[in-house]
């Protein structure tokens, strides 16, 4: 269907055709994806994120990748044999680092080692299969990380997980704009600004913290991320990042509406119940307040360098 829907495109000569061939195209492939009892109504589509908790057709996926993707369960000859190695090593790493038990205690046959890892996964706790997910993730046996990450981010996105891989960590981020934007900005400020994206990756790792997440310092990292950014930018590691803000204006013109924005916006970390008064005491924070904090925050730090980059092309 969409292949036919995409031979017409190129005849639209109006915008309007255009958008409206993108929006059957949108109908057409969520159609595709959906199932045939869910085309016809007979069964009802998931609609919910699962946010604290994890129906089979999440769990079963997740263990699928990881034997697949990260052990090459599927190929008998490298994981019996040329593999073998490799997995032991795997095993001891996650016995001793992720599970906490003793190295002695592994199994000494592949078979009986898997069905202890999978007694595992199958039995503990939704948060807990994260855990388990982020561990493997970024130690694969069989493909690199990166590949394996993809796979696992697939599922979560096909199962409507509300957690996706952001640099190396599972967190709270449903939207793949959101993700992008994330580790746009920690890729962007890896090298000359590696302040700034050590406190994004912080600002991850503290709403990635489960089962409680620490949301009041996830923010505070985020709103450090600019701060230390705009101190670095203007040559000034003691301004705060409201007389940065002001600094950085007067060499690269920011837009007022964006910069009044941010201003309001440290203002929110700034004030009495805000983030950096009281900072162990309670407040009403919440997911959807340290999420939002960090994605705007990583947005404006790409928006700065590109700001500081067309003044300064050599910096």
């Amino acid at each position: 269907m969409r292949q036919m829907i995409e031979g017409y495109r190129h005849r639209a000569e109006k915008p309007a055709k255009s958008e409206a061939l993108d929006w059957l195209c949108g109908i057409a492939d969520d159609c595709t994806q959906m199932k045939f009892s869910e085309r016809q109504g007979f069964k009802k589509p998931r609609e919910i994120l699962q946010t604290d908790s994890m129906d089979d057709g999440l769990r079963n996926p997740l263990w699928n990748v990881f034997m697949d993707r990260c052990l090459n369960a599927s190929d008998s000859d490298f994981l019996y044999h040329g593999g073998k190695g490799l997995f032991r090593n795997f095993c001891s790493t996650l016995w001793h680092d992720h599970l906490k038990l003793r190295v002695d205690g592994i199994p000494d046959t592949v078979v009986r080692t898997i069905e202890q890892i999978r007694h595992h996964f199958f039995a503990c706790d939704w948060y807990e299969v994260y855990d388990f997910v982020e561990f493997v993730a970024n130690r694969p046996i069989w493909t690199s990380a990166q590949n394996a990450i993809q796979d696992f981010n697939k599922v979560l996105t096909d199962e409507l997980s509300a957690y996706r891989f952001v640099a190396g960590k599972l967190a709270p981020i449903s939207s793949e704009q959101e993700k992008l934007a994330i580790e746009g900005a920690i890729s962007q400020t890896s090298n000359s600004y590696s302040t700034t994206s050590a406190h994004l990756r912080q600002a991850i790792d503290l709403l990635a913290r489960r089962p409680t997440p620490d949301y009041r310092n996830s923010i505070k990292e985020s709103i450090s991320a600019v701060e230390a950014l705009c101190a670095i930018v203007t040559g000034d590691p003691k301004a705060t990042l409201g007389q940065a803000l002001k600094t950085f204006d007067t060499q690269a013109k920011l837009h007022g509406g964006l910069r009044s924005a941010f201003e309001k916006l440290y203002g929110y970390t700034s004030d009495a119940n805000g983030i950096r008064h009281a900072l162990m005491e309670e407040s009403n924070l919440e997911q959807e307040d340290a999420v939002f904090m960090l994605v705007a925050c990583s947005a404006f730090v790409r928006y700065l360098i590109a700001k500081q980059s067309r003044r300064n092309p050599t910096a």
